[in-house]
């Protein structure tokens, strides 16, 4: 059984809502950066697939369990938040991992505290505004947390917003937001707001650390031209097109962990020192 512990600890005037998932004796930390509006309840499921890695995220602030702060903020402060919460959690390096909008502060964090990051996955994700956006009518629905505050609601519309899976599989819909603490309203804007303008694309080359990009074939938010905008600018990077929508994390969990250990075992220096 995963072992799982979650607090709350305070970290420059910040409450911070944070999980750990699996042994403390795993090889190897995997810093889990999610995706908009999601609580780190939602990466329960994926945590418990992997063998020898153990899973640390927490709720972005205004999120989940995680105070709304007082003002809005950019990806910088987000990695160095999670810096902090690295020091004081006694963790040295850890292996960075991005879901959608979370592939921002990810790629941040391995450009701000290159010594601290040995891998870097890219999960759903691109450049920031130096992207090719997906379906605009997709892209207009995601706006408002409304699908993480009314179950229906994301039942209706999680079919064509995910893609993949998820256009048939309405259960595993359900499961997702039923894994969901809410969002507030203003957590949810500060969110949306920290991306606006943000983008990776002038300062990827800096990046040396060995990047995995996975992305959906059937992406409708992300398309996968992305993924290749990103390998294309990223000095060590290979990509991985998944058979799934966007939430392929929460549509193939089994598949998405192995990806990663694999990457990490073979590409990004086996064992952490």
């Amino acid at each position: 059984m995963t072992e799982k512990v979650i607090e709350t600890i305070r970290l420059s005037g910040q409450d911070l809502r944070y999980a750990l998932f699996g042994p403390a004796t795993a090889k190897r930390t995997l810093l889990v950066f999610n995706g908009i509006g999601a609580s780190l309840d939602t990466v329960s499921g994926f945590a418990a697939r992997f063998d020898d890695t153990r899973i640390l995220t927490f709720d972005m602030p205004g999120i989940g369990g995680s105070a709304v702060p007082l003002l809005p903020y950019r990806m910088p402060w987000v990695a160095r938040l999670a810096a902090r919460l690295l020091d004081a959690l006694d963790i040295a390096q850890v292996d960075v991992f991005g879901i959608s909008w979370g592939g921002a502060p990810a790629q941040q964090f391995a450009r701000d505290f290159p010594r601290r990051t040995r891998s870097l996955t890219l999960a759903a994700t691109s450049a920031g505004f130096v992207m090719v956006p997906g379906n605009l009518s997709v892209l207009m629905k995601l706006v408002t947390p409304k699908r993480y505050l009314q179950p229906d609601y994301m039942l209706s519309i999680g079919p064509e917003i995910y893609g993949g899976q998820l256009r048939m599989n309405t259960e595993l819909l359900r499961e997702h937001a039923a894994a969901m603490v809410p969002a507030s309203q203003r957590g949810y804007l500060f969110q949306l707001m920290a991306g606006m303008g943000w983008t990776s694309w002038l300062w990827l080359p800096q990046i040396k650390a060995p990047v995995l990009i996975m992305m959906g074939e059937d992406d409708p938010i992300v398309p996968v031209v992305n993924g290749r905008i990103l390998a294309a600018r990223l000095p060590d990077a290979r990509i991985r097109i998944m058979d799934c929508g966007h939430l392929f994390v929460l549509t193939d969990p089994q598949g998405t962990a192995a990806a990663v250990e694999e990457f990490l075992r073979r590409d990004a220096g086996g064992a952490a020192a």
